[in-house]
């Protein structure tokens, strides 16, 4: 049982003990549900309001609160420095084999055999392959199953005490799950999401504060803070991968089942791993997580192999301060330094004018980088860029590359900083930068043909109008040639037009014909969605639509009314308050009426808990013999329901299509209805 942290306060009720413990014992499981499984059970303002309760008790009797408690997740003091703490087991590294070709797996596959005095003819040897994060090894000390000690591996014998920052992690568990041994060490990563990092820096570009060059050092600046509540404010996450020192635990045989056994403890543990026998093996999963790496949520550097099994982990022993037993296998690196030849300007959909580094061309992240983004010329300035420089570039997943620095050393001669243009590059229209903002912006609107272009590319998009057919090219010769300088003028071409275009023909030209035709039945959504409006993306757009319900009744709400919508906050209502008021787009918007763009439309919010399907959620999966994914959201949504990703007690439905996977399981699991497309449409036509 968790000891107070002030054993001479005068002991609460018994009451408010059980109340606070129960209360903590709801939270833990909830904090579980929510950070390491990913299917929360409940809102979070019902975690809120859980939460606040045992804050309250624990303030009203300060011997409640015990070291495990949610509460001192975030609160601890800044310290003055981290304190050093020696490990009761060294941190070792491993050996990294930099050969990213097969040969890496198989090298490691020979030592094995040859260290175990293994013939040619016998067994192949058992790996446990799983990936090599890029982020900060971190050891956590659990004594009687709760977390008093968080330490980084320092030089492997002395790491930092990092404990109070520790506790910010929403991952970690304060107390274990099931078991609690005298002293459990667990050992693993801390690292920081991709879009995590994206939506980190972009806050800071915002706030103009300085950027962060890439996640595993933001995520290792982050856990070393002096200071906790920093700490709270960057979202950090973990991954259990090892252990330390252990007392009254039966450590499993093997490191497949030890991984299993850390997570059913409460650790997150990576579901990205596999046992397989052989070197064939290793290449296998090494060129799999390859060819998936850039899909991956997190950033890794290649794939660690071990020995599976205990006993033959424990007979390969250790070389110097490296173990036989494991190897990790790299990946391309994914970051290069290489040369800035000259910075361009491109124009954006929305008119904003972003810095961009024409590069000497170089191998980083899988792939040959040439044009990298510099963000805007504030984060330019405060790189210190210039052109000539040596930057280091980096690619990391489906981000954009960026430019996140330069090389040290002096330059040759002088180079000017570059400047942002007083005019725009593409309309010669005056630009401009709102006060407050680091944005510079063409004020030409669809007079830019930049701006027209990635207008009338966003309006024909799948998720928009899905006008199929309407791509850069012909998008390129329709603004060029002056033919469209509206999105109503789309509808005005005719097909001797259409068929005079580059690459068109009689047949293109009629198939696209019908296609703009076709995409004249919409709904609100869609086409709030096809305009374009700053700020507002698909669930915007939808939240939009089903509040007002009519196009005219969003057209003429004030900010206020907007703000009514939920999720709509002030910057989103005066975006699309200030397109509505503004002449040109209202004119736009009677002209695409006029040609016959509709949807069908009702009553607003009120008549929405009206609908058949009001309040139900639904989860799709597989492939359904008809309707796509998309449009089967669209029946689902328009019948009132909301689709969600996961599936989980609060779920009504799944709607399930050949190649279902793992969300049928979890539906049959916890005894949800599973509708095939026939079963669906049969639900959506039910009064």
């Amino acid at each position: 049982m968790s000891l107070p942290l002030f054993p001479d306060e005068a002991p609460a009720s018994a009451d408010a003990a059980a109340r606070a413990a129960q209360l903590r014992s709801s939270l833990q499981h909830h904090a579980h549900r929510y950070y390491v499984r990913d299917d929360p059970e409940i809102p979070d303002a019902e975690y809120d309001r859980l939460f606040t309760e045992l804050r309250a008790l624990e303030e009203a009797h300060p011997g409640l609160r015990t070291p495990d408690s949610p509460t001192q997740r975030v609160g601890a003091a800044p310290v003055s420095e981290l304190a050093p703490v020696r490990h009761a087991v060294p941190m070792l590294s491993i050996y990294t084999e930099t050969d990213t070709s097969p040969a890496g797996a198989e090298a490691f596959d020979a030592r094995v055999r040859r260290e175990l005095g293994l013939e040619a003819s016998d067994p192949p040897v058992q790996y446990a392959a799983e990936l090599k994060f890029d982020g900060l090894a971190l050891n956590l000390r659990y004594e009687h199953g709760v977390l008093v000690q968080a330490a980084t591996r320092g030089d492997g014998e002395t790491g930092e005490d990092v404990t109070a920052n520790v506790r910010t992690i929403g991952q970690i568990p304060l107390r274990l799950r099931g078991a609690e041994p005298s002293v459990l060490e667990v050992r693993g990563e801390v690292y920081m999401r991709r879009d995590a990092f994206e939506a980190l820096n972009e806050r800071q570009r915002q706030r103009g504060e300085k950027t962060f060059v890439n996640p595993r050092n933001t995520a290792a600046g982050a856990l070393r803070q002096l200071d906790p509540a920093i700490t709270a404010q960057r979202p950090l996450c973990f991954f259990a991968y090892g252990l330390g020192e252990v007392q009254g635990w039966a450590v499993p045989d093997t490191h497949a089942n030890l991984l299993d056994a850390l997570a059913a403890l409460g650790l997150p543990v990576c579901a990205d791993r596999t046992v397989v026998d052989g070197p064939e093996g290793l290449v296998a999963f090494h060129a799999a997580i390859a060819a998936r790496r850039d899909a991956l949520p997190f950033d890794i550097d290649g794939i660690v192999y071990k020995v599976n099994h205990r006993d033959l982990q424990q007979q390969l022993g250790f070389k110097t301060r490296e173990p036989r037993w494991a190897v990790a296998h790299k990946y391309p690196a994914q970051e290069q330094a290489t040369r800035l030849n000259a910075i361009d300007i491109q124009v954006g959909r929305t008119g904003k004018l972003t810095p961009v580094a024409k590069l000497e061309p170089v191998f980083v992240g899988g792939t040959t980088v040439s044009n990298a983004t510099l963000h805007n010329a504030f984060e330019l300035r405060r790189k210190g860029v210039r052109v000539g420089d040596q930057v280091i570039v980096r690619r990391a997943g489906d981000v954009i590359p960026e430019v996140v620095g330069r090389m040290p050393g002096a330059r040759a001669h002088y180079v000017p900083n570059f400047a942002m243009p007083k005019a725009c590059p593409v309309c010669g229209s005056p630009v401009e930068r709102d006060p407050g903002s680091l944005e510079h912006r063409c004020t030409g609107g669809l007079v830019c043909g930049a701006q027209r272009k990635q207008a009338l590319l966003h309006f024909a998009g799948r998720r928009a109008m899905d006008v199929e057919g309407l791509g850069d090219k012909l998008v390129d010769q329709l603004v060029d040639a002056d033919l469209v300088r509206t999105l109503p003028d789309l509808y005005r071409l005719g097909f001797v037009h259409w068929a005079a275009l580059e690459r068109m023909g009689d047949k293109s030209a009629q198939k696209l014909l019908a296609n703009l035709e076709a995409s004249k039945q919409t709904t609100l959504a869609r086409f709030l969605f096809s305009l374009g409006i700053r700020h507002v993306g698909e669930t915007t757009a939808k939240d939009l639509a089903k509040h007002f319900g009519q196009l005219d009744a969003l057209m003429a709400a004030d900010e206020a009314a907007l703000l009514q919508v939920p999720d709509v906050g002030p910057v989103v209502a005066h975006s699309v308050h200030s397109f509505f008021a503004n002449p040109l787009n209202r004119e736009a918007v009677e002209q695409l009426r006029a040609v016959g763009i509709a949807w069908p439309e009702h009553a607003g919010a009120a008549a929405a808990s009206e609908l058949p399907q009001a309040g139900k959620t639904f989860v799709l999966t597989g492939t359904l013999p008809t309707l796509s994914r998309d449009e089967a959201a669209a029946l689902i949504e328009a019948a009132g329901g909301k689709v969600a990703g996961s599936v989980s007690k609060k779920t009504h439905y799944v709607v399930a299509g050949e190649a279902a996977g793992s969300k049928l399981d979890k539906a049959r699991e916890l005894g949800v209805t599973v509708l095939d497309e026939a079963g669906l449409r049969a639900l959506l036509s039910q009064d």
